[in-house]
């Protein structure tokens, strides 16, 4: 039941800024390669799951904004997609018993299913942010790549966050 509720939220929070949230294909592959090297170094679970919920929220978004360019639209589009998108990165983690594990926790929760909700809370809040910062600035970045630089960049605080979380526990 947890699982769901926290699967709940995070379909729910991204939608609230699906709308017009320009996400780049440069930033989405920056998430991706973070996740692959994480794992491949052996990088604790909760800052995997960072990148895995900054990945899913991104590829969502990415989707929806192919779609709405196609002229593709379909009822309950955006749900479903970010529907899909955690399913296809939440499901297998369980199915090959990546994720679940009763000794892979923090705070009572599964590291990986923590780290994609905060990944997924951060890495929205990041590309809001950005956004407020171009309106501010008059519909212009304050410098080259903020796109990027932004959301990325609150992904490696967040790693470090949590870095220092797990390693100093």
């Amino acid at each position: 039941m947890l699982y769901f509720i926290i699967f709940s939220f995070l379909l729910l929070l991204p939608l609230a800024a699906a709308k017009a949230l320009p996400i780049c294909v440069i930033c989405t592959a920056a998430v991706s390669a973070g996740v692959g090297f994480s794992r491949w170094l052996g990088v604790d679970d909760t800052i995997t799951g960072l990148w895995i919920g900054a990945l899913a929220v991104s590829a969502s978004l990415l989707t929806i904004n192919w779609l709405t360019k196609k002229n593709i639209r379909f009822l309950g589009r955006q749900p479903l997609i970010f529907i899909a998108y955690y399913a296809m990165m939440i499901w297998p983690l369980f199915y090959y018993k990546i994720a679940g594990h009763p000794l892979n926790k923090l705070w009572g929760i599964d590291k990986l299913i923590i780290g994609i909700i905060i990944g997924t809370i951060g890495f929205t809040a990041s590309v809001l942010f950005n956004e407020y910062l171009k309106k501010k600035n008059g519909g212009k970045a304050y410098f080259p790549f903020q796109k990027v630089v932004v959301p990325v960049g609150s992904l490696a605080i967040l790693s470090l966050v949590f870095y220092l979380i797990t390693h100093y526990k």
